[in-house]
């Protein structure tokens, strides 16, 4: 794990709904989770960095299928120009929807990503920002997952602490990881690069 030293410009927050985080479906140690997103979303307002909520949509019938309540996003999203929301139909958030061009746009070279689920949506998202030239941010303690199931035959259950440790080794020695989200610091995008 590496001390980041330099700040990053936009913070990616995946798919912190209430589904994932709240009730009998949450992600383990949710509590702290929400904790660690919380924290960087507000420090990341303070500095002027740009903010992404991405909010998955979820097949019909599924615990985060649009407009049903765990679909919703659990931090409030502030109304302004450095801060969206950009609703997505698969696991990497750059896959038919603007985030791509929306960095371009507003000019951010580095990001740190933080939420849920560790080896699905944040890996996806993540890997594919290292692979358009980002430079990438994961704090070890502000994204997270479910245990999986032990599977006759093949494997015990693994807990959910291992999965999301796997899930940061997979994606390589370009990602930065940090130990903590309070390792994460943000800088402002100048004004007139925001839309």
């Amino acid at each position: 794990m590496t001390h980041l030293l330099l700040p990053v410009e936009a913070l990616i927050v995946v798919d912190v709904q209430s589904a994932f985080v709240t009730g009998g479906g949450a992600v383990p140690d949710a509590a702290r989770l929400v904790d660690r997103t919380t924290d960087l979303i507000a420090r990341a307002r303070k500095s002027g960095a740009l903010v992404v909520h991405l909010q998955n949509d979820g097949p019909a019938g599924s615990e985060d299928e649009p407009h049903t309540p765990g679909w919703e996003l659990h931090h409030p999203v502030r109304n302004c120009a450095a801060e969206v929301v950009i609703r997505k139909p698969q696991d990497d958030g750059f896959v038919r929807t603007s985030l791509g061009s929306l960095l371009t746009d507003s000019g951010v070279k580095s990001l740190a990503v933080c939420g849920v689920m560790s080896e699905m949506c944040v890996q996806a998202t993540a890997r594919t920002a290292l692979a358009l030239g980002y430079r990438v941010v994961l704090p070890h303690d502000a994204h997270a997952t479910q245990n999986i199931p032990a599977a006759p035959g093949i494997s015990d259950a693994i807990p959910a602490a291992t999965v999301s440790r796997v899930a940061e080794w997979a994606l390589g020695s370009d990602v930065e990881i940090t130990a903590h989200a309070s390792d994460v610091h943000f800088t402002a995008l100048r004004p007139q690069r925001l839309r």
